[in-house]
């Protein structure tokens, strides 16, 4: 009777479930249970009673129901599939994961469980990440930062680990969630340094490739707060706000390149406003004192990066129009600015050539003839508004802006200098008492004057007053400057005696035994000058440097050809390179334009000129941001002078330093390295990393490390018959620190690009599990990161490698490294290594643990 009024309360309940009341199932199935022994019926009432449960959110309940299901009938895939979906609600993914894939095991085809197992396999791999990234600690450190009281080794570490947070996705949403951006700005009105700079690191991460929170952020801060930050004297400070102002422009503008779908998608639907607050603000920021020369020098970096198309085949250059109307006359002021007049903005050494890049890159991304000379004629008005004849100062700003504008685009400064009075001010500065005046003055005739038909005016009009002041003056700048004409043999005498200032001429080396047989014959042998010896020509060439001998070089170089004859060219390549020596004098080389003006030195001109030029061209690529050094697509042309030094008739130093300025160019753009690839220079850079030679093996690598992501040298990685990978993965097991890191860099970049390349890797040596081993214990981070990188990818490759690579000791390598503490330098380590670790619970070779 019990087991009939049981099976009766069965199908009682079943009803009361169809018509979803579920509370009256429950019910219904609670009092057959209470009735039945029967294993089968009670498997199936407490399956049923688990499907009520999972209705009313129940999930406790539905979860212990199913589960005393399967431990009647440990098939019964029902049951499976309820427990499952009941462990997935209340956050025990793993559990719920193994269900599901029993459940797949019994049924392979159902789509339920397919879709199932995808979705849970990725909510377990963002629990882990959140795991291993954020934990309940985020309140704690705003406390230790906030607390004044707190220890200053405490706040160190609680502010990277913040910085580390920020960085990544799930760290910055749960600061972001977590009321963090008031906190963060709590830290900002601290004006304590330290806080400040990384409550700005921090913010910097959470708005890099996310659009809804850099709009947050950008509201929540304010950009006149973020301008008035980046203001400041402190370099440190003003880089970091810059880098945070540039992470939200390109969340903004799309510039990450993530994909933002769903609510991230509708949650900014309209950027333009705020892209436009944040050019103006930038644009007020040039012409205000208030700010420094390193936030005045941050924020034309920014325009200089956001304004311009970097693709000239996109047809929008609306920002570009936007600033020519709105900002043009403020970059025009600070192109006119002179350091010696007591009304000028704060700058550093490089303002003015950012200044001026910025309007060449504005002047060359205008469309169309009534675009420019709309440009040209707000140039004019700027200008000739500026003349007053009761005001010197005004005059001299002019007149330097003019000069500025002949150091961007040229056509359009020549264009000025045909305007009514301008040739005319500057002869008339010459004639001035205040060497202020003459300094500006005698700086624009040189610009104006790489011109025959203007350097006739000023042969006619001011070759005098020239004469007066180089006579008169005893500031060595304007000495200097005032020596550029159009007289060929003035230009060679001028050339021939800044050689023997810098002894750049060349010099025989005495053999020791030959010059005592000279003596013991009584020959005359020429000896060393005191002067001439290394001190008191370092002291020349940096009396040089200040007096602005690079600016008259330049003006000297754009002469025309029939002024400038190859055998000078070739003293001034001397000269350029013996200035070059000193790499902390390289910034004062580019800020003058000695960069641009080594280009056509490099190019013409005899070939010991030519060498010459591409040497000195090549240590200034080394060092310097090519984008200021070489503005514009003058950067394409410095390439060709590079390659040619990479042969075996030069110099190891001049291979060296040629290398080293490849590398540079090769890391700025994808349009680079093609024209290197495109110049034929992968054989030679290939057989300096067979180079014995330390230094050289090591740029070499380098090199080819930025090169490798040109798919043109991907493919011949690629092609068969070559020992290129072999050699890569062999460098990565050199006992130097530097070539490792730069191979290994290579491998994780050439492993990442093609699976074919991952494969290849373990049949070119048999050593490459070794050195892969090697790497991920290296003592260096950057080499040890590159090598976790290197075995995600031979991981995420084939699943039959990925068991090789489980089998062996790496698999212990990397839970040991995934299981530190990811303090902000360890950070980028022990993530890769626990995404390996990820990747392998993917595959099913390790379990995941709750």
């Amino acid at each position: 009777m019990a087991e009939a009024e049981a099976a009766k309360l069965k199908e009682e309940g079943n009803r009361h479930f169809q018509r979803q009341d579920y509370k009256a199932a429950t019910k219904s199935y609670s009092q057959a249970l209470k009735l039945t022994k029967d294993k089968t019926l009670l498997a199936t009432l407490y399956r049923n009673r688990a499907a009520c449960g999972l209705k009313t959110e129940s999930y406790v309940q539905a979860a212990s129901d199913a589960s005393r299901a399967i431990d009647m009938d440990s098939a019964d895939i029902k049951a499976l599939y309820r427990r499952c979906q009941a462990l997935e609600h209340l956050g025990k993914l793993d559990q719920a994961f193994k269900d599901v894939q029993r459940c797949a095991t019994l049924e392979p085809r159902n789509p339920n469980f397919q879709e199932t197992l995808r979705r849970l396999n990725t909510s377990i791999q963002e629990k882990l990440h959140v795991q291993f990234s954020t934990d309940s600690r985020v309140q704690n450190m705003f406390e230790i930062l906030l607390d004044q009281n707190s220890e200053a080794d405490k706040r160190e570490k609680a502010a990277n680990n913040l910085i580390v947070l920020g960085r990544e996705e799930a760290g910055a949403e749960r600061i972001f969630q977590t009321n963090g951006v008031a906190l963060l700005l709590q830290l900002l009105d601290t004006q304590r340094p330290e806080l400040v700079l990384a409550a700005v690191r921090t913010l910097s991460g959470m708005c890099s490739g996310h659009r809804a929170r850099a709009t947050v952020i950008l509201h929540a801060v304010r950009i006149d707060r973020i301008c008035s930050l980046m203001a400041v004297e402190d370099e440190e400070m003003s880089l970091a706000v810059c880098n945070l102002l540039q992470s939200i422009i390109d969340s903004l503008s799309g510039e990450d390149k993530r994909e933002h779908r769903g609510k991230e998608e509708a949650l900014v639907l309209d950027t333009k406003k705020d892209l436009k607050q944040i050019t103006n603000h930038l644009l007020d920021m040039l012409v205000s004192k208030k700010v420094s020369g390193q936030g005045r020098d941050q924020a034309l970096n920014l325009l200089n990066k956001n304004v311009p198309r970097k693709d000239l085949a996109i047809h929008d250059n609306s920002r570009t129009i936007y600033v020519v109307d709105n900002g043009l006359r403020k970059i025009l002021k600070v192109l006119g600015q002179v350091p010696d007049l007591p009304s000028c903005l704060p700058l550093t050494d490089n303002t003015r050539m950012l200044a001026s890049i910025l309007i060449n890159k504005l002047y060359d991304d205008l469309r169309c003839d009534p675009e420019r000379d709309h440009f040209r004629k707000i140039c004019e008005e700027y200008i000739t508004g500026t003349f007053d004849p009761q005001n010197m100062d005004k005059n001299v700003n002019a007149i330097q802006t003019v000069s500025g504008i002949l150091q961007g685009p040229f056509d359009l400064g020549n264009q000025l200098l045909g305007m009514k009075g301008v040739m005319e001010m500057m002869v008339a500065l010459c004639g001035s008492e205040r060497e202020a005046d003459q300094l500006v003055a005698v700086e624009a005739l040189i610009h104006a004057s790489t011109k025959l038909s203007r350097a006739t005016f000023i042969i006619t009009n001011g070759v005098t007053l020239l004469k007066e002041i180089y006579k008169t003056t005893k500031n060595e700048k304007i000495k200097i400057r005032t020596l550029v004409t159009s007289d060929k043999t003035i230009l060679y005498s001028v050339a021939t005696t800044l050689v023997n200032c810098t002894n750049s001429y060349d010099v025989k080396e005495l053999i020791p035994e030959l010059v005592q047989l000279a003596k013991f014959s009584k020959q005359h042998v020429p000896e060393e000058h005191p002067k001439d010896k290394k001190d008191f020509v370092d002291i020349r060439v940096k009396r040089l440097l200040k007096a602005g001998v690079i600016s008259a070089l330049a003006c000297m170089v754009k002469a025309d050809s029939a002024i400038l004859t190859d055998q000078t060219k070739e003293l001034l390549a001397r000269v350029f390179l013996a200035l070059c020596e000193n790499s902390k004098d390289r910034g004062t080389i580019v800020a003058q334009g000695g960069g641009k003006a080594l280009i056509p030195l490099a190019l013409e001109g005899t070939d010991v000129g030519k060498v010459k030029a591409a040497h000195a061209l090549a240590k200034i690529a080394a060092v310097s941001n090519p984008d200021i050094a070489f503005p514009g697509e003058r950067v394409y042309e410095v390439v060709r002078p590079l390659v040619s030094l990479l042969d075996t008739k030069r110099d190891g130093l001049q291979n060296y330093e040629a290398l080293l300025g490849l590398t540079n160019l090769s890391g700025r753009s994808e349009k680079l390295r093609q024209k290197i690839f495109k110049e034929k220079a992968l054989p030679d850079i290939e057989n300096y990393m067979f180079e014995n030679h330390d230094q050289l093996r090591q740029a070499a690598t380098e090199c080819m490390c930025n090169m490798v992501v040109n798919k043109e040298v991907q493919e011949r990685f690629l092609a068969d018959g070559n020992d290129r990978l072999k050699l890569v993965v062999l460098l990565c097991g050199e006992d130097d620190d530097k070539v490792q890191n730069a191979a290994a860099g290579a491998l994780a970049m050439l492993t990442a690009a093609h699976k074919k390349l991952c494969l290849k890797m373990t049949q070119v040596t048999s050593q490459w599990l070794e050195i892969l081993q090697r790497l991920c214990l290296h003592d260096k981070l950057s080499v040890q990161h590159r090598g976790l990188v290197i075995a995600y990818n031979l991981l995420a490759a084939d699943a039959e490698l990925a068991k090789k690579l489980v089998e062996s000791e790496l698999l212990e390598i990397l839970t040991v490294v995934g299981k530190q503490e990811p303090d902000e330098k360890r950070a980028p380590v022990v993530q890769i290594a626990r995404e390996c670790l990820i990747k392998c619970m993917d595959y099913g070779f390790i379990k995941p643990v709750s």
